[in-house]
């Protein structure tokens, strides 16, 4: 339980991180453009998100690269990371142990 829940925040966090950078940058230029997760996992490595692509293709299933994955890679970054981050707080939640009887 507490694995989901610090990975949870993690990725809330993580989405914090790429919101603020993407709210300065909108400040320095004037003009609000969100990263795109495409975007930020080839910042962060781009020798992996080019090997996927082939990868998924031949070894899984053709459909699934597009439109699937490709449509969530044209997704804000901030959203792709900060809603299974949510997800896994809610499911990891602590719950009240004792039960309440009506």
């Amino acid at each position: 339980m507490i694995i989901g829940r610090i990975i949870g925040w993690l990725l809330v966090l993580a989405a914090l991180v790429v919101l603020v950078a993407d709210l300065i940058s909108g400040f320095d230029t004037g003009h609000f453009v969100f990263k795109t997760a495409g975007e930020v996992w080839y910042e962060i490595s781009p020798s992996t998100i080019l090997l996927a692509q082939p990868a998924i293709q031949r070894h899984v299933a053709p459909w699934l690269w597009d439109p699937v994955i490709q449509t969530v890679l044209l997704w804000p970054a901030a959203a792709v990371i900060g809603v299974p981050g949510l997800a896994l707080l809610w499911l990891f939640r602590r719950r009240d142990r004792r039960r309440r009887r009506h």
